[in-house]
């Protein structure tokens, strides 16, 4: 069956009212009007009434604020001049896709389809288990390097220096978004589960550009130097590393 020429295999076509790309509404960001005017994300959009939507990177967003180009772009897309751009646009959709990716790390994991702990990665990832790596900005480049390498073993992947992802975020944040103590690493066990937490990581990583898209964990630990904390959490000594 041929797909719609204004469709995709995801679903309805979109075009990004300021590259003028198209392609799924999966891979673009929505922007909705308020009531009064202010132009807000709609990440997971479902807001109502018309929406405008973009794909482009947080320092492409930035320059076409500071050029005007959005505002003039918005004003064709929502038919109205009377609209305002908050300052912290980008801000706001930095933080709200960070927030579908870690809702929906908590999700799988209360799924049961997300393992943390050195040890039990590791065993799942030499038996074959893991379909999707991850560790934590903070993370020691030696601790990611070994379970990678378990991560290769378990895939028939020796010699491919395939490696895991060092995400934008520190060990506290990934703990209380999975509701865990000191969480350093995470291994996706599940691979439907591992294809919907890479969708949602694409999302964000795709919009936060290459300054703050972290880097393979073995070779740097990388990513997300702006957004490191220093906070000490309890928990089990196999996950400080």
């Amino acid at each position: 069956m041929r797909t719609p020429r204004n469709e995709t295999a995801l679903g309805p076509e979109r075009t990004c009212i300021l590259s003028r790309e198209h392609g799924s509404r999966e891979g673009f960001i929505r922007l909705a009007l308020s009531p009064d005017g202010q132009v807000l994300p709609d990440i997971r959009a479902k807001a109502p009434g018309r929406g405008a939507w973009i794909g482009v990177s947080r320092a492409e967003l930035d320059a076409a604020i500071a050029k005007g180009k959005l505002k003039g772009a918005l004003s064709r897309a929502f038919k109205t001049g009377e609209l305002a751009i908050p300052a912290d646009l980008s801000d706001r959709i930095a933080d709200q896709l960070q927030r579908a990716f870690l809702d929906r790390l908590g999700l799988e994991a209360k799924a049961g389809n997300i393992t943390t702990g050195t040890a039990k990665i590791d065993a799942a990832a030499r038996s074959g288990q893991v379909h999707l790596l991850l560790h934590a900005a903070d993370a020691s480049a030696d601790g990611a390097g070994k379970l990678a390498q378990a991560w290769r073993v378990g895939r028939d992947l020796e010699g491919s220096g395939e490696q895991g992802l060092a995400l934008p975020v520190p060990r506290p944040i990934l703990s209380l978004a999975l509701g865990r103590e000191n969480v350093v690493h995470v291994a996706v066990t599940d691979p439907a589960a591992g294809a919907r937490v890479k969708h949602a990581l694409d999302r964000w990583l795709h919009f936060i550009g290459p300054d703050l898209t972290p880097e393979p964990c073995e070779t740097a630990s990388q990513g997300a130097s702006a957004l490191r904390v220093d906070v000490g959490m309890a928990g089990n000594d196999e996950d400080f590393e």
